[in-house]
């Protein structure tokens, strides 16, 4: 999977420097829901498709994310992340197929938080950060075209988050590391290559992995330099109720979330890394003021790499054909089997769910949260959102 992102990214950033000097488990449905499934209420193509009914029990949401794992891998027996299986795992609700929607990073990203489906170019994780070139919109919001940025009519959850009157943060490891970059909301300019697609010392942030930075409604905002914002500033804002955002998206740098094996700093990378980080900075949100009141925690994988393969591209739910992109998977409709762990006051510990679900299903389960409207195949038919099945076991 890396020899092939390095052949895409090497050949795409040439051409701008030349340029510019399977199926997976099938969708069982959600069982008992609180309440009846959303009617649809906007007709295809509209950008939000559902009325969202929410959980009132849950104030605080947390998205932790990790990087290029299978589920046997991370969840398994011989897995390495001991922490996550022997202290985690325990004290919540193993999502046992819990699927990424494509392959490689970005478009998993980017689903997670605005229900887009992948296109060419964020499947090659957008070597060149190049605007989106619309050509319409098709059904579930989906903006046809190609590219990476996306204009300001495109929203998020971070949009309606703001439209609410709610808070959001994406803390993102190492963004501030760069000596000639800014410290918050950094990006490439428009048209440029995209310099943190490899870590270097001392700065190991990526660009693919801070979705929220890839729509024009968040860029262009002064707003997004006081909440796309370095990691170390999660420290403070869980000190209160108060001070910690509704919806905080936490992404660790390239060796820390398991990317990179081993990694330039000298750390062995890959799930030793990640469990190590895990074990630093899930404590603090656990014991924070706002889980303990109303938080829900979910820790997760993009996509599922295989060693030795192009991945595992099997994918669940139902979930419509992408408009943008033939397949997905790259070599199959999906990301793969990844997993993922949701820890909160209103699940059960110790519990495991095989119902399927996918990151769209994940965005679609933070709006009922928040009672908010589904955003493009979050709201498509079959996306599943989590029910009683995941909050009370």
């Amino acid at each position: 999977m890396r020899a092939r992102r390095a052949v895409i990214v090497g050949a795409a950033a040439a051409m701008l420097v030349a340029a510019c000097s399977s199926s997976g488990t099938p969708h069982r449905g959600v069982t008992s829901r609180t309440s009846a499934a959303p009617a649809t209420t906007t007709a295809p193509g509209a950008p939000a498709t559902t009325a969202a009914t929410g959980r009132t029990s849950i104030g605080h949401v947390f998205i932790l994310m990790l990087e290029n794992k299978s589920y046997e891998e991370t969840w398994g027996t011989s897995s390495v992340a001991t922490y996550l299986n022997h202290t985690l795992v325990p004290q919540g609700a193993l999502l046992t197929n819990y699927y990424g929607i494509g392959h490689n990073s970005l478009d998993n990203y980017i689903a997670q938080i605005s229900g887009q489906a992948p296109n060419p170019n964020t499947q090659a994780d957008c070597p060149v950060y190049a605007s989106f070139a619309a050509t319409g919109t098709g059904a579930y919001g989906q903006l046809l075209g190609k590219g990476c940025v996306f204009p300001a009519s495109v929203r998020t959850v971070a949009d309606q988050l703001a439209a609410r009157g709610l808070t959001w943060k994406a803390y993102q490891e190492d963004i501030g590391n760069s000596a000639t970059e800014p410290k918050t909301c950094r990006h490439p300019q428009l048209g440029a290559v995209d310099r943190t697609l490899v870590a270097r010392p001392g700065d190991q942030y990526a660009t693919r992995h801070d979705p929220f930075v890839y729509f024009t409604s968040i860029t262009d905002s002064p707003s997004c330099a006081t909440q796309v914002v370095g990691l170390d500033q999660l420290t403070g804002d869980l000190t209160s109720v108060a001070t910690t955002p509704n919806f905080a998206f936490i992404t660790p740098n390239l060796c820390h979330d398991g990317h990179d094996q081993p990694c330039v700093d000298g750390e062995p990378g890959g799930l030793v890394s990640a469990d190590a980080f895990l074990s630093q900075w899930v404590p603090r949100i656990l014991a924070s003021p706002a889980f303990k009141k109303d938080g829900m925690l979910v820790i997760t994988f993009d996509e599922a790499e295989v060693s030795g393969s192009h991945g595992d591209a099997s994918a669940c739910c139902q979930t419509p054909p992408s408009p943008n992109a033939a397949r997905p998977g790259l070599i199959g409709p999906g990301g793969g089997r990844v997993g993922a762990l949701v820890i909160s006051v209103a699940t059960k510990p110790g519990t495991t769910d095989a119902t399927s679900y996918n990151h769209y299903g994940l965005l679609c389960s933070v709006e009922d949260v928040f009672h908010l409207d589904h955003l493009g195949f979050a709201g498509a038919p079959g996306t599943p959102c989590f029910g009683d099945d995941v909050y009370n076991g």
